[in-house]
């Protein structure tokens, strides 16, 4: 049978369920058939128990907690959560499950970190304050020559403070692109799929980048945001306080595209944002409660001709036409 592109979350959901139940017990010859036939059923099911293989594979089996004999009563609570979570796992898709492993394991070691959907505050030793978005982790590493934050993931609002500790002590932040250093500054950075975003609020912060050490260094002053990777900078565009209103837990768009709000909501909320195509492009503006992503999505419902539903518990979303 030929794999299907696109798996729908009800299959997804179904191939969970199936993965649990054998992991879960020796089944009985009855639901083996059963198993067997489900499979056969559809093209879309084959392909969904290929991807519950193959994740099978990348994890050397299922987690304990997604396997405990406990959860095989069907209205067991927790069972409902470990099923959404685990089909969530199979949406990923193979090219997915690396990315995956990796943001559950990056972080576990570091100084500081925020879960997904929280926010954290921090005060330096020499009274500089950081604010941590959602899902952040980072290193701090003060030392004779310089104050230095690396950022694992996420996103960071830095207000620096005078070193009155060793006067002249420059104040770094780096992420896998790049070195920025603040000159009297209040920034905010954060690391998105292989480039660093910063936006200048006060001061000025000088940017060098990883992959061109040699090069001069770029000036980027206040009310000015830009993007670079590891070898190029980006251009110019101009920043406000605006894309900082995270810190107060809200999401300000400002004709965004709901493609791209979708996007944003997502990294606030644990599962799936899904944006169909037919309404990715339609501009919406309002400020939208970061700290409760259900209400903001009911929000968005009721003032747009969209409609957004829900599967796997809650952990595929699905904003589409109304």
């Amino acid at each position: 049978m030929k794999t299907p592109a696109m798996i729908s979350p009800a299959t997804l959901e179904e191939a969970a369920e199936w993965l649990m139940r054998l992991n879960e017990r020796s089944p009985s010859p009855e639901e083996l058939a059963q198993w067997h036939q489900w499979r056969a059923s559809s093209a879309e099911r084959e392909g969904a128990w290929q991807r519950a293989e193959m994740l099978l594979g990348k994890l050397g089996g299922l987690p304990p907690e997604l396997a405990m004999p406990a959860l095989d009563r069907p209205a067991n609570p927790q069972r409902r959560a470990m099923l959404g979570r685990l089909a969530a796992l199979l949406a990923l898709a193979p090219a997915g499950w690396a990315g995956w492993q990796l943001n559950e394991r990056q972080g576990w070691t570091a100084d500081y970190q925020s879960a997904i959907g929280a926010r954290g505050q921090i005060t330096l030793v020499d009274g500089s304050q950081l604010t941590l978005n959602t899902d952040t982790a980072i290193d701090v590493d003060y030392s004779a020559l310089q104050r230095l934050i690396r950022v694992r993931r996420g996103e960071i609002l830095v207000q620096t403070a005078p070193d009155i500790q060793v006067p002249g002590r420059p104040f770094r932040v780096s992420t896998q692109q790049g070195l920025m250093q603040a000159l009297g500054t209040r920034f905010s950075v954060r690391e998105d799929a292989g480039i660093t975003r910063l936006a200048v609020l006060e001061g000025q912060v000088r940017v060098e980048l990883e992959g061109r050490p040699q090069a001069t260094p770029t000036i980027i002053v206040a009310g000015q945001k830009t993007t670079f990777s590891a070898t190029q900078m980006g251009p110019l565009t101009p920043a406000d306080n605006s894309l900082t209103t995270w810190t107060q837990g809200m999401l300000v768009a400002d004709r965004m595209n709901l493609a791209e709000f979708a996007t944003e909501l997502a990294r606030y909320r644990h599962g799936i944002v899904r944006c169909d195509p037919a309404v990715a492009r339609v501009p919406i503006s309002g400020a939208f409660p970061l700290d409760d992503t259900r209400r903001a999505l009911s929000m968005l419902a009721l003032t747009y001709p969209v409609k957004v539903t829900t599967h796997l518990g809650g952990y595929w979303v699905t904003i589409a036409p109304a």
